[in-house]
């Protein structure tokens, strides 16, 4: 199953070409940030962002990404999730 998972941005590259690194519940997973940023990559860092293969699709406020956490892992769907994430799975959903 793909599902966009939320993301905190904890560091960035020089440029929009190199990766930034997320933070999902304790976990961090590097990611393609060319959708989301607009200026300075720096800017980005402590910004919420919805995440999706890899790439962060758009920028959410804190309020709703902690929402759509708490409900995935109401699902239990952050649990998996987070466990392909832990293997390395190329298929998983971020």
């Amino acid at each position: 199953m793909c599902i966009g998972i939320p993301g905190k941005i904890v560091s960035v590259g020089a440029d929009i070409h190199q990766p930034a690194c997320i933070e999902v519940c304790g976990v961090q997973r590097a990611v393609n940030i060319a959708l989301v940023c607009e200026g300075e990559p720096a800017g980005l860092v402590g910004q919420w962002v919805l995440v999706h293969v890899g790439f962060a699709m758009s920028l959410l406020d804190e309020d709703e990404a902690r929402e759509t956490l708490a409900a995935l892992t109401s699902m239990q769907l952050v649990g998996l999730e987070l466990d392909e994430m832990r293997r390395g799975d190329s298929h998983a959903g971020y």
